[in-house]
């Protein structure tokens, strides 16, 4: 089977590169059509999470008439990576989104129906099935195609402010904010659509997110993914590039995640934190020593202490500010 190209875009695949026929069997001289696609979802991800975090940069400038602002001092090589769904959020950001386009009537309410019942078969197995995943791909698109960046966008602010912004879970977004708090870079990584993951991530004054990738022509989408949902091995390999871009060391990172398909992204960082999780996840944690937060009731949403490796980073931040400072009196 020959071989076929993904098409040309704007922003950030490399136009014109090959991907390997679809193959019935893994070659094991070489990664897998999968493999590929979830490689490309990341650096696609890590691209355009780069790019709006270097023009928000560039667009707040410091005000030097502001003499009583104390900025936190930063901490350059270490993150904090969270997934969304039933970590950051309560439930799945994506059905939240599919309700409020119902109501719009962008959606048949059959539509949000059958998007539901994938979710509850994903939540009670822990598996996705190609098929749903493929279903789900293809009505996603379908919804895009031909629209306006903006206009998601846009709609992704409405949807919040009605209905994502109640589902929060006070205690990771309390995790999220010590890292902030520390002068750490907080990501939100999910498969939900780019720039909806965008919409959270602002609202709640994090640094940014990584999400799935659609490609757009001109700020339209074309109906077609670059790469694949950002899920499994795409969330790792996503997280692991835009480390490189932003010059993150990975041993002083966090992850932050409910699900066991997380496992590679939480794997990748110095520590891991299972948030909410399901009982595959749980296990794991509990046989590897990662740290388990659960804020499904009130009572232990009341425990939310300091992550380990925030502790050692906060730490680690003291004493270089304490020597900065001591240099300068020196001086």
């Amino acid at each position: 089977m020959p071989a076929r190209s993904l098409p040309s875009r704007s922003g950030n695949v490399l136009a014109g590169m090959v991907l390997p026929g679809r193959r019935r069997f893994r070659n094991p001289l070489g990664p897998s059509e999968e493999e590929v696609r979830a490689n490309l979802a990341g650096e696609a991800s890590a691209d355009a999470a780069h790019a709006i975090h270097e023009a928000t940069t560039r667009e707040v400038e410091p005000d030097d008439t502001e003499v009583d602002h104390v900025d936190v001092p930063l901490d350059l090589t270490a993150a904090a990576f969270f997934d969304v769904d039933n970590t950051m959020v309560q439930g799945a950001s994506i059905i939240h989104f599919a309700r409020g386009l119902a109501a719009r009537k962008y959606l048949k309410t059959s539509d949000l129906v059958d998007f539901a019942w994938k979710q509850v078969k994903f939540r009670v197995t822990g598996k996705e099935s190609s098929d749903d995943v493929a279903t789900g791909r293809e009505r996603a698109l379908s919804f895009v195609a031909g629209r306006s960046t903006a206009e998601l966008a846009q709609l992704g602010e409405e949807i919040y402010d009605e209905v994502i912004a109640d589902k929060i879970w006070p205690g990771t977004r309390a995790l999220a904010q010590m890292h902030l708090d520390a002068g750490q870079q907080v990501w939100l990584v999910t498969a939900t659509p780019v720039e909806l993951a965008q919409v959270i991530a602002k609202r709640l004054g994090l640094t940014g997110a990584l999400g799935t990738v659609a490609e757009s022509e001109d700020g339209v989408f074309t109906g077609r993914l670059v790469g694949d949902i950002l899920h499994g091995l795409g969330k790792a390999h996503a997280v692991r590039a835009l480390a490189v871009r932003e010059g993150l060391s990975l041993d002083r990172c966090t992850a932050y995640s409910d699900s066991y398909n997380d496992v590679p992204m939480l794997s990748l960082v110095g520590t891991a934190v299972a948030v909410n999780p399901d009982t595959d996840l749980r296990e794991l944690a509990k046989n590897r020593g990662w740290e388990i937060r659960d804020f499904r009731t009130g009572r232990k949403a009341a425990k939310i202490g300091v992550p380990t490796a925030l502790a050692l980073g906060a730490v680690g931040g003291a004493v270089g500010a304490l020597a900065a400072r001591r240099r300068e009196q020196q001086m």
